[in-house]
């Protein structure tokens, strides 16, 4: 067994009594699957009638992908408020207008405590960009209803919000169809 197999946590791994509380997740790293794996969650939750919500931080405010036109036949919102991809943006000032903007209504949401499950996707851009200081969102963390579950996606996860978080996965690239010329596909991508 290698010593990385043998530092996975486990069932025998924990010591002590167990608690209930509401974690911070973050789904990081250049490979695909970080807002597939919070989606996941939150139709997981929301199967168990909990209360869901996710805000999308870059995605475009008209955007009508795969997971927004689900979410709409369960009656989950899913809210982008973005101008789509940073790297294509014609204004990067309105890009961080809107991620401010977005994360106001965010910390109401999470201050509110009505919902058990809060996604915020895509946050760790704006961030990253120093549009929204780490040190206030980690405050708004600490203040959050003890049970409610936060999960943030995105590339280049500030380290001080590594270190804040219960749970960190980083996805990485093995292959992807991009590097083979294969565009986006609707259902996987989008």
């Amino acid at each position: 067994m290698s010593s990385e197999q043998a530092a996975e946590p486990g069932p025998q791994s924990v010591k002590g009594p167990r608690i209930n509380k509401g974690l911070v997740i973050v789904n990081t790293g250049n490979g695909k699957g970080k807002t597939t794996a919070a989606m996941g969650v939150l139709f997981r939750a929301w199967g168990r009638d909990m209360k869901v919500i996710m805000l999308q931080f870059i995605k475009h405010t008209t955007a009508n992908f795969g997971e927004q036109r689900a979410a709409q036949k369960i009656g989950v919102t899913v809210r982008a408020m973005g101008d789509g991809f940073t790297w294509r943006s014609r204004d990067l000032d309105q890009s961080a207008d809107l991620a401010r903007a977005l994360w106001e209504d965010a910390k109401e949401i999470i201050a509110a405590g009505e919902h058990d499950v809060v996604i915020l996707d895509e946050f760790t851009y704006p961030m990253h960009y120093q549009w929204i200081p780490v040190s206030e969102v980690i405050e708004a963390l600490k203040q959050r209803p003890e049970m409610q579950h936060v999960i943030i996606t995105g590339r280049h996860a500030p380290e001080e919000l590594v270190e804040y978080a219960d749970l960190v996965t980083e996805m990485s690239v093995v292959k992807h169809p991009y590097t083979s010329g294969i565009k986006a596909q609707p259902g996987i991508e989008f």
